[in-house]
Protein backbone atom coordinates (compact mmCIF):
# COMPACT_ATOMS: atom_id res chain seq x y z
CA UNK A 1 0.00 0.00 0.00
CA UNK A 2 1.12 3.64 -0.61
CA UNK A 3 2.15 5.86 1.84
CA UNK A 4 -0.80 8.57 2.43
CA UNK A 5 -0.24 11.64 0.88
CA UNK A 6 0.51 14.20 3.35
CA UNK A 7 -1.03 17.89 2.21
CA UNK A 8 0.17 21.20 4.63
CA UNK A 9 -1.53 24.21 4.82
CA UNK A 10 0.23 27.33 6.71
CA UNK A 11 -2.04 30.93 7.97
CA UNK A 12 -0.39 33.41 9.92
CA UNK A 13 -1.33 37.09 11.48
CA UNK A 14 0.72 39.53 13.01
CA UNK A 15 -0.52 41.23 16.44
CA UNK A 16 0.62 44.68 18.19
CA UNK A 17 0.80 42.46 21.85
CA UNK A 18 3.38 41.02 23.82
CA UNK A 19 3.87 37.11 23.34
CA UNK A 20 3.20 36.32 26.28
CA UNK A 21 -0.58 37.28 25.72
CA UNK A 22 -0.79 35.77 22.33
CA UNK A 23 1.00 32.11 23.84
CA UNK A 24 -1.71 32.52 26.74
CA UNK A 25 -4.75 32.41 24.51
CA UNK A 26 -4.03 30.14 22.20
CA UNK A 27 -2.66 27.42 25.32
CA UNK A 28 -5.52 27.92 27.49
CA UNK A 29 -7.95 25.73 25.41
CA UNK A 30 -11.16 25.90 27.59
CA UNK A 31 -11.65 29.77 26.78
CA UNK A 32 -11.54 29.01 23.03
CA UNK A 33 -15.60 28.37 22.21
CA UNK A 34 -15.81 31.83 24.05
CA UNK A 35 -12.72 33.20 21.78
CA UNK A 36 -12.76 31.70 18.60
CA UNK A 37 -15.51 31.57 16.23
CA UNK A 38 -15.29 28.08 15.15
CA UNK A 39 -14.98 26.66 18.53
CA UNK A 40 -18.30 25.36 20.45
CA UNK A 41 -17.21 23.43 23.32
CA UNK A 42 -13.95 22.27 24.28
CA UNK A 43 -13.52 19.07 27.92
CA UNK A 44 -10.32 18.97 28.82
CA UNK A 45 -9.72 15.47 29.61
CA UNK A 46 -6.05 15.35 31.04
CA UNK A 47 -3.40 17.84 31.85
CA UNK A 48 0.01 17.89 33.61
CA UNK A 49 0.88 21.02 32.93
CA UNK A 50 2.97 20.53 29.82
CA UNK A 51 0.56 18.10 28.36
CA UNK A 52 -3.12 17.89 27.45
CA UNK A 53 -5.91 15.42 26.09
CA UNK A 54 -9.08 17.65 24.63
CA UNK A 55 -12.24 16.61 23.35
CA UNK A 56 -13.39 19.40 20.94
CA UNK A 57 -16.84 20.11 19.12
CA UNK A 58 -16.37 23.24 16.33
CA UNK A 59 -17.95 24.44 13.43
CA UNK A 60 -16.69 22.37 10.24
CA UNK A 61 -18.44 24.06 6.94
CA UNK A 62 -21.61 23.42 7.42
CA UNK A 63 -21.71 20.65 9.54
CA UNK A 64 -20.23 20.09 13.88
CA UNK A 65 -17.51 18.38 13.81
CA UNK A 66 -15.49 16.34 17.15
CA UNK A 67 -12.40 15.03 17.73
CA UNK A 68 -9.85 13.93 20.24
CA UNK A 69 -6.39 16.52 20.10
CA UNK A 70 -3.60 15.49 22.13
CA UNK A 71 -1.67 18.79 23.13
CA UNK A 72 2.06 19.68 24.02
CA UNK A 73 2.51 23.45 26.08
CA UNK A 74 6.08 24.78 25.09
CA UNK A 75 5.91 28.20 27.16
CA UNK A 76 9.82 28.26 26.55
CA UNK A 77 9.40 28.05 23.00
CA UNK A 78 5.99 30.09 22.70
CA UNK A 79 5.06 26.51 20.87
CA UNK A 80 1.76 24.53 21.07
CA UNK A 81 2.12 21.23 19.28
CA UNK A 82 -1.42 19.07 18.40
CA UNK A 83 -2.28 16.06 16.93
CA UNK A 84 -5.72 14.73 16.63
CA UNK A 85 -5.73 10.99 18.44
CA UNK A 86 -9.41 10.55 16.58
CA UNK A 87 -9.71 12.47 13.42
CA UNK A 88 -13.33 12.87 12.45
CA UNK A 89 -14.00 11.24 8.45
CA UNK A 90 -13.07 11.76 6.22
CA UNK A 91 -9.58 12.68 7.67
CA UNK A 92 -7.20 10.08 8.96
CA UNK A 93 -4.66 12.17 10.34
CA UNK A 94 -4.62 15.61 11.54
CA UNK A 95 -1.39 17.00 13.28
CA UNK A 96 0.05 20.55 13.66
CA UNK A 97 1.81 23.58 15.85
CA UNK A 98 1.25 27.43 16.92
CA UNK A 99 3.92 29.23 16.69
CA UNK A 100 4.77 32.86 18.36
CA UNK A 101 7.63 34.91 17.00
CA UNK A 102 8.46 37.97 18.81
CA UNK A 103 8.88 41.17 16.63
CA UNK A 104 10.07 44.73 16.85
CA UNK A 105 6.85 46.19 17.94
CA UNK A 106 4.66 42.97 18.32
CA UNK A 107 4.40 38.95 17.47
CA UNK A 108 4.05 36.93 14.42
CA UNK A 109 1.80 33.67 14.86
CA UNK A 110 1.98 31.18 12.66
CA UNK A 111 -0.90 28.24 12.20
CA UNK A 112 0.53 25.50 10.70
CA UNK A 113 -1.76 22.18 9.73
CA UNK A 114 -0.64 18.34 7.83
CA UNK A 115 -3.05 16.21 7.07
CA UNK A 116 -4.30 12.77 5.38
CA UNK A 117 -7.61 11.85 4.18
CA UNK A 118 -8.65 8.21 3.47
CA UNK A 119 -7.72 7.14 -0.37
CA UNK A 120 -6.77 10.37 -0.84
CA UNK A 121 -9.84 11.51 -2.35
CA UNK A 122 -9.53 14.96 -3.93
CA UNK A 123 -13.09 16.43 -2.98
CA UNK A 124 -12.48 15.59 0.57
CA UNK A 125 -9.09 16.85 0.45
CA UNK A 126 -10.67 20.02 -1.08
CA UNK A 127 -13.58 20.05 1.43
CA UNK A 128 -10.47 19.95 4.33
CA UNK A 129 -8.33 22.26 3.12
CA UNK A 130 -11.48 25.20 2.55
CA UNK A 131 -12.47 24.22 6.14
CA UNK A 132 -9.10 24.22 7.45
CA UNK A 133 -8.32 27.62 5.67
CA UNK A 134 -12.05 29.15 6.97
CA UNK A 135 -11.24 28.05 10.61
CA UNK A 136 -7.68 29.07 10.45
CA UNK A 137 -8.73 32.99 9.81
CA UNK A 138 -11.01 33.24 11.72
CA UNK A 139 -9.04 32.15 14.69
CA UNK A 140 -6.18 34.14 13.84
CA UNK A 141 -7.99 37.16 13.11
CA UNK A 142 -9.84 36.69 16.32
CA UNK A 143 -6.66 36.21 18.26
CA UNK A 144 -4.87 39.21 16.86
CA UNK A 145 -8.08 41.10 17.98
CA UNK A 146 -8.29 40.43 21.69
CA UNK A 147 -4.63 40.39 22.20
CA UNK A 148 -4.47 43.54 21.25
CA UNK A 149 -7.33 44.70 23.72
CA UNK A 150 -5.43 42.61 26.47
CA UNK A 151 -5.61 45.72 28.85
CA UNK A 152 -9.24 45.72 28.68
CA UNK A 153 -10.00 42.08 27.80
CA UNK A 154 -11.18 41.32 31.71
CA UNK A 155 -13.75 44.09 31.07
CA UNK A 156 -14.85 42.87 28.23
CA UNK A 157 -15.79 39.13 29.18
CA UNK A 158 -18.10 38.19 31.98
CA UNK A 159 -19.42 34.61 33.45
CA UNK A 160 -21.93 34.10 35.77
CA UNK A 161 -24.64 31.81 37.08
CA UNK A 162 -27.89 31.62 38.48
CA UNK A 163 -29.13 28.22 40.35
CA UNK A 164 -32.38 27.17 41.54
CA UNK A 165 -33.50 23.92 43.82
CA UNK A 166 -36.69 22.56 42.56
CA UNK A 167 -38.38 19.16 43.68
CA UNK A 168 -38.96 17.83 40.34
CA UNK A 169 -37.16 14.65 38.83
CA UNK A 170 -34.09 15.39 36.87
CA UNK A 171 -35.07 13.58 33.88
CA UNK A 172 -38.61 15.59 33.09
CA UNK A 173 -36.31 18.98 33.71
CA UNK A 174 -33.93 17.65 31.10
CA UNK A 175 -36.29 16.79 28.65
CA UNK A 176 -38.22 19.85 28.50
CA UNK A 177 -34.50 21.35 27.99
CA UNK A 178 -33.82 19.08 25.13
CA UNK A 179 -37.08 19.21 23.60
CA UNK A 180 -36.45 23.05 22.37
CA UNK A 181 -38.91 22.87 19.66
CA UNK A 182 -41.37 23.36 21.84
CA UNK A 183 -40.28 25.73 23.67
CA UNK A 184 -42.68 28.48 21.36
CA UNK A 185 -45.79 27.10 22.82
CA UNK A 186 -43.87 26.70 26.82
CA UNK A 187 -42.07 29.93 26.68
CA UNK A 188 -43.83 33.55 26.62
CA UNK A 189 -40.68 35.37 25.54
CA UNK A 190 -39.58 32.59 22.61
CA UNK A 191 -41.46 33.29 19.18
CA UNK A 192 -40.05 31.38 16.68
CA UNK A 193 -37.64 28.38 17.14
CA UNK A 194 -36.22 25.63 14.82
CA UNK A 195 -33.76 22.84 16.06
CA UNK A 196 -32.02 20.36 13.77
CA UNK A 197 -30.34 17.38 15.32
CA UNK A 198 -27.99 15.09 12.07
CA UNK A 199 -25.81 13.91 15.01
CA UNK A 200 -27.11 12.37 18.26
CA UNK A 201 -27.18 15.03 21.04
CA UNK A 202 -25.71 17.82 18.81
CA UNK A 203 -28.20 20.41 17.92
CA UNK A 204 -28.22 23.40 15.85
CA UNK A 205 -30.77 25.78 16.87
CA UNK A 206 -32.60 29.10 15.25
CA UNK A 207 -34.57 31.32 17.76
CA UNK A 208 -36.66 34.48 17.86
CA UNK A 209 -37.17 35.77 21.20
CA UNK A 210 -38.09 38.82 23.04
CA UNK A 211 -36.12 40.61 25.77
CA UNK A 212 -37.82 41.89 28.87
CA UNK A 213 -38.78 45.41 27.33
CA UNK A 214 -40.54 43.58 24.33
CA UNK A 215 -37.40 44.17 22.02
CA UNK A 216 -37.32 41.37 19.53
CA UNK A 217 -33.83 39.83 18.36
CA UNK A 218 -32.89 36.22 16.42
CA UNK A 219 -30.07 34.02 17.51
CA UNK A 220 -28.72 31.23 16.62
CA UNK A 221 -26.71 28.43 18.73
CA UNK A 222 -25.23 25.05 18.75
CA UNK A 223 -26.23 23.06 21.73
CA UNK A 224 -23.96 19.56 22.63
CA UNK A 225 -26.62 17.60 25.23
CA UNK A 226 -25.13 15.11 28.01
CA UNK A 227 -28.26 12.97 29.29
CA UNK A 228 -26.52 10.96 31.34
CA UNK A 229 -24.47 14.16 33.05
CA UNK A 230 -27.72 15.94 32.94
CA UNK A 231 -26.00 18.94 30.67
CA UNK A 232 -26.69 20.96 27.76
CA UNK A 233 -23.71 23.23 27.09
CA UNK A 234 -24.34 25.48 24.06
CA UNK A 235 -22.47 28.62 21.93
CA UNK A 236 -24.30 31.29 19.97
CA UNK A 237 -23.12 31.23 16.88
CA UNK A 238 -25.60 34.40 16.13
CA UNK A 239 -25.47 36.58 19.18
CA UNK A 240 -27.54 39.17 20.57
CA UNK A 241 -27.31 42.87 20.50
CA UNK A 242 -24.24 44.22 22.82
CA UNK A 243 -22.27 40.70 22.78
CA UNK A 244 -19.07 39.43 20.29
CA UNK A 245 -19.85 35.80 21.75
CA UNK A 246 -21.91 33.78 24.20
CA UNK A 247 -21.65 30.42 25.47
CA UNK A 248 -23.38 28.93 28.00
CA UNK A 249 -24.58 25.34 29.74
CA UNK A 250 -27.49 24.15 31.78
CA UNK A 251 -27.03 21.97 34.16
CA UNK A 252 -28.75 19.66 36.60
CA UNK A 253 -27.81 18.30 39.49
CA UNK A 254 -29.65 15.92 41.79
CA UNK A 255 -29.68 15.75 45.43
CA UNK A 256 -31.44 13.83 48.36
CA UNK A 257 -34.33 16.97 48.60
CA UNK A 258 -34.39 17.16 44.92
CA UNK A 259 -32.32 18.96 41.89
CA UNK A 260 -29.92 21.87 41.56
CA UNK A 261 -30.63 23.65 38.36
CA UNK A 262 -27.79 26.31 37.29
CA UNK A 263 -27.65 28.12 34.27
CA UNK A 264 -24.53 29.19 33.06
CA UNK A 265 -23.08 32.26 30.98
CA UNK A 266 -20.07 33.12 29.40
CA UNK A 267 -20.32 35.86 26.97
CA UNK A 268 -17.91 38.66 25.56
CA UNK A 269 -18.95 42.19 25.00
CA UNK A 270 -18.73 44.00 21.83
CA UNK A 271 -17.63 47.34 23.08
CA UNK A 272 -17.95 49.03 19.49
CA UNK A 273 -21.71 48.37 20.03
CA UNK A 274 -22.45 49.71 23.69
CA UNK A 275 -23.22 53.39 22.52
CA UNK A 276 -25.37 52.00 19.85
CA UNK A 277 -27.39 50.00 22.18
CA UNK A 278 -26.73 51.79 25.49
CA UNK A 279 -26.21 55.21 24.22
CA UNK A 280 -22.86 57.16 24.32
CA UNK A 281 -21.60 57.78 27.51
CA UNK A 282 -22.26 54.15 28.44
CA UNK A 283 -19.40 51.97 29.24
CA UNK A 284 -17.77 48.72 29.54
CA UNK A 285 -19.21 48.14 33.35
CA UNK A 286 -22.75 49.82 32.15
CA UNK A 287 -22.80 47.19 29.35
CA UNK A 288 -21.46 43.67 31.54
CA UNK A 289 -24.50 44.98 34.30
CA UNK A 290 -27.13 45.59 32.00
CA UNK A 291 -26.36 42.23 30.00
CA UNK A 292 -26.45 40.30 33.27
CA UNK A 293 -29.92 41.17 34.07
CA UNK A 294 -31.17 40.35 30.87
CA UNK A 295 -29.56 37.10 30.01
CA UNK A 296 -29.94 36.04 33.95
CA UNK A 297 -33.36 36.82 33.80
CA UNK A 298 -34.40 34.95 30.21
CA UNK A 299 -32.55 32.15 31.81
CA UNK A 300 -34.36 32.35 35.05
CA UNK A 301 -37.60 32.21 33.03
CA UNK A 302 -36.61 28.67 31.21
CA UNK A 303 -35.68 27.09 34.73
CA UNK A 304 -39.27 28.22 35.94
CA UNK A 305 -41.06 26.97 33.07
CA UNK A 306 -39.02 23.90 33.16
CA UNK A 307 -40.12 22.63 36.85
CA UNK A 308 -43.31 23.93 36.17
CA UNK A 309 -43.45 21.39 33.18
CA UNK A 310 -41.54 18.72 35.12
CA UNK A 311 -44.16 19.21 38.22
CA UNK A 312 -47.22 18.79 36.00
CA UNK A 313 -46.17 15.92 34.29
CA UNK A 314 -45.91 13.98 37.44
CA UNK A 315 -49.44 15.13 38.59
CA UNK A 316 -50.62 13.94 35.68
CA UNK A 317 -48.59 10.60 35.76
Amino acid sequence: MPEPRVHRAVSDVTASAPAGVLYGLIADATQWPLFFPPCVHVEQLDFDGSRERLRLWAVAGEKVSSWVSSRHLDVAALRVQFTQDLPEAPLTSMSGVWTVRPLGDGCRVTLEHSFTVADDAPADVSWVREVTAANSRAQLDRLAFLAERWTRLDDLTLSFEDTVHVRAPAELIFDFLYRAEAWPAELPHVRTLEVSEKAAGVQVMSMGSLTVDGTAHETESVRICFPGAGRIVYKQTRTSPLLTAHTGEWLLEPDERGVNLTARHNVLLDERGIAAVLGPDADAAQAARHVRDRIGQAGLLVLQYATQYAVGAVRVL
